[in-house]
């Protein structure tokens, strides 16, 4: 097996320049100070304005002296917290930008997914978009005929192929774009977080193409995602980055995202989230607060037990109703399986009135500890327009809460200790009579 990705002392450094800020009242002062100078000292030889406040740059490294090879056919996962430098390295990786210092070596033609709609022009309709963005990626005119049928298929939207991409969803840009670029011949597929855009039915489905051409065809796969259960589904080996350094390369994909979740406990007490200002900025659902509250309504401060009673809040304001809205949540186990999604509309029996929020709004649901095993626990905020586009998508800028399950799995004496797997369900157990000498 031959090398198809090779990393050596790879570098990237940006110059962040630091102006002071100055307000207007600030600006003001100053300029009458230095007039009134002028006046008081005419001939002093002072013919431009002084500088009020130099600016300075600073040296930032996204990544420094990071080695490391990927041979053909493997599955890698990108893993690390934000700030990490895996967006940067896959740019690097992708020729978007070029390294400070360091080698790359990469044998074959590489498709890159980075960001929704790169290389779409927004005038343009699917179709045509279609034969500029496979071209832009590496396709000659006839695979792109070849593959034309197929990409539309996987992309559904045959019947949006003549209008143009500006009236496109989110979801529908992403479709597209995956689907040209896991369509086009490359020996090696470069993938970000990029995929959560997609509903859950899409998601599947990409993760099924990127597996098929990962075993079938022998293509390499490199995934960033913060989704642990996509990781550990897809990927045959994990790289942690940690401020610009590999911190954990394994092949052992279960023990190294257990080892990753289990760093960063500033980041696990984390029991609150609001929103700083402009974040999800839009008409119909913009999320102000989420979290874990207790039955007396505070925030979750500590461990909490099977037992008890815990409640997740979303606060909110809807300038637009829509009956499309979905405004839930998913848990998360520590090792990133995916253990549920809940929103507002799944409840029997009546979900209209939740539906129509209006306003203000503060939406609350008890979390099933009784059937949730123990350790910590991830709760990202979802919310969407129901086969349109999110709002907010599981993903790196996702608001997330965590929750720690502690204590024993019930009062049996044998049941002090974690159970495996995410769940653990109180099931009544009972005896039957069975009769002597024979069977039933």
């Amino acid at each position: 097996m031959s090398t198809a990705i090779k990393i050596e002392n790879l570098g990237k450094r940006y110059l962040l320049s630091h102006q002071a800020p100055h307000l207007l009242r600030e600006a003001l002062t100053y300029r009458g100070k230095w007039l009134v100078h002028r006046l008081i000292h005419p001939f002093e030889c002072r013919k431009t304005e002084p500088s009020s406040k130099a600016s300075s740059k600073e040296e930032f490294w996204a990544l420094r002296d990071l080695s490391f090879s990927v041979e053909e056919g493997e599955r890698v996962g990108i893993i690390g917290h934000n700030g990490a430098g895996k967006s940067t390295l896959l740019k690097l990786l992708s020729r978007i930008t070029e390294p400070t210092e360091g080698r790359i070596a990469l044998r074959g033609r590489v498709a890159s997914l980075l960001e929704v709609g790169t290389g779409f022009h927004p005038e343009l309709t699917g179709r045509e978009n279609i034969y500029l963005n496979a071209a832009i990626l590496g396709m000659t005119r006839a695979e792109i005929r070849r593959n034309f049928d197929a990409i539309v298929d996987f992309a559904g939207v045959e019947k949006f192929l003549d209008t143009p991409v500006k009236r496109y969803s989110s979801g529908m840009y992403i479709r597209l774009a995956f689907a040209i670029a896991a369509h086009l011949n490359s020996e090696i597929l470069i993938i970000d977080e990029v995929l959560a855009v997609g509903d859950m039915e899409f998601q599947k489905k990409c993760m099924g193409k990127m597996d098929e051409v990962s075993h079938k065809e022998g293509r390499t796969i490199l995934f960033v995602s913060h989704n642990m259960g996509a990781i550990s589904q897809l990927c045959n080996r994990i790289i942690c980055l940690e401020k610009g350094h590999v911190v954990l390369d394994t092949q052992d994909v279960s023990e190294g995202i257990k080892q990753y979740m289990s760093t960063s406990q500033e980041e696990k007490a984390v029991t609150e989230w609001r929103n700083s200002g402009s974040l999800f900025d839009n008409p119909w659902f913009k999320p102000l607060r989420f979290g874990v509250y207790g039955e007396d309504g505070k925030k979750i401060s500590g461990a909490v037990e099977r037992r008890d009673k815990v409640w997740v809040e979303i606060e909110g304001i809807t300038e637009t109703p829509d009956p499309a809205l979905g405004v839930g949540y998913a848990l998360y186990a520590g090792d990133g399986r995916l253990v549920y999604q809940t929103y507002q509309t799944d409840q029997a029996g009546g979900p209209d009135e939740l539906q129509k929020l209006s306003r203000r709004t503060c939406l609350r649901a008890p979390v099933p500890l009784n059937l949730l095993n123990l350790g910590e626990m991830k709760l990202e905020l979802l919310v969407q327009l129901h086969n349109r586009q999110w709002i907010v998508s599981s993903g790196s800028t996702t608001p997330s809460v965590f929750l720690r399950v502690d204590g024993a799995v019930n009062a049996s004496p044998y049941s002090l200790a974690k159970r495996p797997g995410p769940v653990v369900l109180d099931i009544p157990w009972s005896l039957k009579d069975v009769p002597e000498g024979g069977e039933r």
